[in-house]
């Protein structure tokens, strides 16, 4: 499996996944956004994970690659039809790529918070053996206000009523955090 990771700050990142990719022989590329790396050829890629980051979905003044990035994503999910999963930032991407929208995520959820899986989020394969109710690293201004077409919502908090979806049969995000290690909240 070849996996290829859009990545926008140093410190978020596959985290304890990284783990598993060498131990399952999975051979990952990583763009560094951050770092003006360019996107490549999607085509040899069998999964796209896009990763959290600072920035807001909407500010591609200040960081005009959203731009390439979103078209990429975009093709990813809706041409080739090959898996994607999207933490924080890459959930957010996937709304707004897809014709969903983002706004301000008021009050911002920072910390250690509770998320409910819907019934919808119970029964679908990526949360299979996930307890319905699970406490996730949380840390975004930003949420999902209206998912794209063809997009169920897997999971839900109180504030953040999207914290989970699946859009067709080849996409899943989520606002939380789920690639946490002993040492991520220090390094972020």
């Amino acid at each position: 499996m070849r996996l290829l990771v859009f990545s926008h700050i140093e410190c978020e990142h596959p985290g304890m996944f990284r783990t598993h990719f060498s131990k399952s022989g999975v051979k990952w590329d990583t763009v560094e956004f951050h770092l003006g790396e360019k996107i490549p050829n999607l085509e040899p890629y069998d999964a796209l994970w896009v990763m959290g980051g600072p920035m807001d979905v909407w500010e591609v003044d200040k960081y005009p690659w959203l731009l390439d990035e979103k078209d990429a994503i975009r093709i990813w999910v809706q041409e080739i039809k090959r898996p994607y999963l999207g933490v924080c930032l890459g959930h957010q991407l996937l709304a707004d790529a897809l014709g969903g929208k983002c706004g301000i995520q008021n009050p911002p959820e920072i910390g250690i918070l509770e998320v409910e899986l819907t019934k919808n989020g119970i029964k679908d394969p990526l949360f299979q053996d996930v307890e319905k109710n699970q406490f996730c690293l949380q840390w975004h201004s930003v949420q999902v206000e209206e998912v794209p077409k063809n997009s169920i919502i897997l999971a839900s908090s109180p504030s953040c009523r999207v914290q989970a979806m699946r859009v067709g049969n080849v996409a899943w995000s989520m606002q939380y955090h789920v690639e946490v290690e002993r040492d991520t909240v220090e390094k972020w």
